[in-house]
């Protein structure tokens, strides 16, 4: 295999799992479920590949695809995570408050 179409296939291959990863978020995101903390930790230890070097010019277009999903997955993370404390709040602004009661019984009285 020639240097060019390793640096091509190493691009490639890198926006690949890139995809895979914004796939597998879309997918929670639709779901509305809590993805287990094991794969949430995979996704946040993620290290750029190194020596990639410039993107080839025939994979701009993935790329620019690649990053508009990346951050409409990231809007839509961020609303989620805002419904999801309104809605805590909302909860706790139902709650009974009880302070009128006792901290301590007075057994002297």
């Amino acid at each position: 295999m020639s240097d060019g179409r390793e640096w091509a296939a190493s691009w490639a291959s890198a926006l690949d799992a890139l995809e895979l990863d914004v796939a597998w978020v879309e997918e929670a995101l639709r779901a509305a479920h809590l993805p287990p903390a094991d794969e949430v930790a995979r996704l946040a230890a993620w290290v750029p590949p190194a020596d990639l070097g410039p993107l080839p010019a025939d994979l701009v277009v993935r790329a620019a695809a690649l990053l508009d999903r990346q951050t409409h997955a990231a809007r839509a993370t961020v609303e989620a995570i805002t419904r999801s404390r309104r809605h805590v709040a909302a909860l706790d602004a139902l709650r009974p408050h009880r302070g009128d009661v006792a901290v301590y019984v007075d057994t002297q009285a």
